[in-house]
């Protein structure tokens, strides 16, 4: 992959993250089950980790 590639793969997962966190926000405030959603916000953390490190060894 590269810098381009890395780059566009990270501001999509940015998105990603943000829509996720608005959709969790929402569950909690009507007492809906969060543990889904946390748990794909977790692995959206660990992939941008992953890219951005990846992006710096670049």
């Amino acid at each position: 992959m590269d810098k381009k590639e890395i780059e566009y793969k990270i501001q999509e997962l940015k998105l990603d993250y943000i829509r996720l966190q608005n959709d969790l926000e929402k569950m909690d405030s009507v007492n809906g089950n969060i543990s889904p959603l946390e748990k794909q916000i977790a692995e959206l953390e660990v992939e941008l980790s992953s890219l951005r490190k990846m992006l710096n060894e670049l």
